[in-house]
C-alpha cells in the first residue's frame, strides 16, 4: 500500500511538472497572485455549506445503519477531516480518522468505515453522472478535443464508476456482501437515496461554484456556461487516485480543455492552481477543529501530572 501510494505521489509530481515545464511557472504565479480577500472569503462560505451538506450526508447514512450521529458532532468531524485530507498525504487519512473515532464511539469500527466509504462514493457518483450528463449535453469540449462526445461520455461514466468501486472494494475485499447491504441500507433505501442525492448534487454545486470564483479571480471573462464543462471535467479527474493535495490531474485537464476551446491553456492552469489553494483555505477552520481537540486532550494530561506530583509531594512529606 506505501509503495502503491509513493508510486501515484510521484505520477502526479512528474504530470504536474510536465504541464509547469509545457507553460512556465508564470501561471502558477498568477493564479496566486489573483488570490483576494473576496476570494478567500466566499471559500470560507462555500467550504461550510459544501461541508454542512457532506456532514449531513454522513448523518443520513450512518443513522440508516443503525449508528447515532449529530449534526454537530458530524460537521466537526469532517471539517477536521478535510483538513488532514489537505495536509497529509494519501488524501484520505482525515477520513479514515473520523470512521475509527465514530466506530470506536459506537461500539462498531467496521460499520463506521463503511458509513463513511459510502458516504463519499455517494458523492462520487453524483459527480460521474452529472460530469457524464453536462459533457455529453455541451460536447464542445469533448469535440475541439478532437474525441466523439459519444465515445467520451460513456467512457467516463464508465472510468468514474470504475476508478471508484476498485478503490473501495480492494479495501473491503474480505466484506464486500456485508458493504452491499449496508448500501442496499444506507444508500439505495427509498428514505435514504433521496435526501442521499440532492445532499451530494449540492455539495457539488458548491465545488463547482468554488472553481468558478477561482476561474474569475484569475481573469477569465467567458460564459458560465461555456466555463461549466471545463470545471466539470476539471473536478472529475480528481477522483483518480494520481494526485498530491488533489494537485496533478486537474491541472493537466484544465490546461488543456481551456486550451481547446481558446481560452488559453495558462488560464486553465492559473484557474486550477487557484482553485486548489481556494480548497485548502475552506477546510482552515478544520485546523482549529484539530487543535481544539489537541488542548481538550492536553488538559486532563497536565492535571493528573499535576495531582501526581502534588501527592507525591505530600507522602514525601
Amino acid at each position: 500500500m506505501l509503495g502503491s501510494s509513493r508510486v501515484r505521489t510521484a505520477a502526479a509530481v512528474a504530470l504536474l511538472a510536465v504541464v509547469i515545464w509545457r507553460l512556465g511557472a508564470g501561471p502558477v504565479f498568477d493564479g496566486l497572485r489573483a488570490l483576494d480577500l473576496d476570494a478567500v472569503v466566499a471559500a470560507l462560505l462555500i467550504g461550510a455549506a459544501t461541508t454542512l451538506c457532506g456532514a449531513a450526508r454522513w448523518v443520513l447514512v450512518a443513522r440508516r445503519l443503525g449508528m447515532p450521529l449529530r449534526l454537530g458532532p458530524a460537521v466537526a468531524h469532517c471539517y477536521r477531516a478535510l483538513f488532514l485530507n489537505s495536509v497529509l498525504p494519501a488524501g484520505i487519512l482525515g477520513d479514515v480518522g473520523r470512521a475509527v473515532e465514530h466506530g470506536r464511539a459506537v461500539g462498531d469500527v467496521g460499520r463506521g468505515a463503511r458509513a463513511v466509504m459510502l458516504e463519499k462514493v455517494a458523492g462520487q457518483i453524483a459527480l460521474v453522472v452529472v460530469g457524464t450528463v453536462v459533457l455529453v449535453a455541451e460536447p464542445a469540449v469533448l469535440s475541439a478535443l478532437s474525441v466523439p462526445a459519444q465515445v467520451w461520455g460513456p467512457a467516463l461514466g464508465v472510468l468514474g464508476a470504475g476508478a471508484v468501486v476498485a478503490l473501495r472494494v480492494r479495501r473491503v475485499r474480505s466484506g464486500l456482501g456485508t458493504l452491499l447491504a449496508d448500501a442496499r441500507r444506507g444508500l439505495l433505501a427509498r428514505d435514504a437515496w433521496p435526501g442521499v442525492a440532492l445532499l451530494s448534487l449540492a455539495a457539488l454545486a458548491g465545488y463547482l461554484g468554488l472553481f468558478l470564483v477561482a476561474a474569475r479571480t484569475v481573469g477569465a471573462t467567458a460564459p458560465t456556461t461555456q466555463l461549466l464543462p471545463l470545471l466539470v471535467l476539471a473536478l472529475f479527474v480528481m477522483g483518480l487516485p494520481v494526485n498530491v493535495g488533489g494537485f496533478g490531474p486537474r491541472e493537466a485537464v484544465a490546461a488543456v480543455a481551456f486550451g481547446a476551446v481558446g481560452l488559453g491553456a495558462a488560464q486553465g492552469l492559473s484557474a486550477a492552481v487557484a482553485y486548489g489553494v481556494l480548497t485548502v483555505v475552506s477546510t482552515l477552520p478544520g485546523g482549529l477543529v484539530l487543535l481544539a481537540g489537541l488542548l481538550r486532550r492536553a488538559r486532563p494530561a497536565r492535571g493528573l501530572a499535576t495531582a501526581t506530583a502534588t501527592a507525591t509531594a505530600t507522602a514525601t512529606a
